[in-house]
């Protein structure tokens, strides 16, 4: 999982060169991110408390959610819409997480293999939809504003 995590950091950039020169595109992205919670999941069937039990899980809580409902965008993002879609997936990924955890309880059916498993199914069907527009995206944040200047031979008094 270490290396998917490193893969989906690359991915929350926008489209990077991988290790063997190829693209990383939004279908990669879609399938990693989808992958991402079976893998934490069966990273739990690990004997004992060990990282290779934990890390997977953490990071697919943290950041699996969200990055399915934020991405792919169509197109490529501005730097201002990426930065913005970095900073806003922890927080919806934690946020679906407290309402699952929430929803397992109300039901009395909280199990780590229940919350897994539903957190991985709803990152899967959302992996196959586009994502959320993002309000940066839609202010057209491709490039900086031009500051005009005014000419400074005069005095306005």
């Amino acid at each position: 999982m270490g290396s998917a995590g490193a893969g989906l950091g690359a991915g929350l950039m926008g489209e990077a060169e991988g290790a063997e020169g190829s693209r990383f595109t939004s279908t990669h992205l879609r399938v990693l991110v989808a992958a991402s919670g079976w893998s934490a999941l069966a990273a739990t069937a690990v004997p004992g408390p060990t990282p290779l039990r934990w890390i997977p899980v953490l990071l697919f809580v943290l950041f699996g959610p969200g990055c399915a409902a934020l991405y792919p965008q169509p197109g490529r993002l501005a730097s201002g819409a990426r930065l913005e879609a970095v900073a806003l997936a922890a927080p919806i990924s934690l946020s679906l997480g407290v309402l699952t955890a929430t929803s397992l309880f109300l039901v009395k059916a909280f199990s780590m293999t229940a919350f897994l498993v539903s957190l991985a199914c709803f990152t899967t069907v959302t992996a196959a939809l586009p994502g959320l527009p993002l309000p940066a995206a839609r202010r057209g944040a491709v490039e900086r504003a031009k500051v005009r200047r005014r000419p400074s031979g005069g005095s306005d008094t």
